[in-house]
């Protein structure tokens, strides 16, 4: 179980840096600068690579929102999962 959660967390910020690695131009369209990117990957690492893979040259275009509405979900509930999965930890927490 463990290593499911660790995936979902590191899984898509090791995709990041290996598609950053081996196709660096796609990135450089996609953003116009650094900082936007960084922070992707540190925060929202599931909707940065649905960005990059449906706005190749930072345009969003009609179902190109669903998609990236997705990655935004996947990053939410891989955050709400971790919390929910720890509850038991916090002392005092009623089940």
């Amino acid at each position: 179980m463990c290593f499911f959660f660790s995936l979902l967390l590191f899984g898509p910020r090791f995709v990041i840096a290996v598609w950053w690695l081996a196709d660096t131009n796609r990135w450089e369209h996609a953003f116009d600068t650094w900082i936007v990117p960084v922070f992707g990957f540190i925060f929202l690492a599931w909707t940065t690579l649905m960005f990059v893979l449906v706005a190749p040259f930072g345009n969003l275009n009609g179902w190109d929102w669903v998609w990236l509405g997705f990655g935004v979900l996947a990053d939410l509930s891989s955050y709400a999962s971790s919390g929910y999965g720890n509850r038991g930890r916090v002392p005092g927490y009623a089940r």
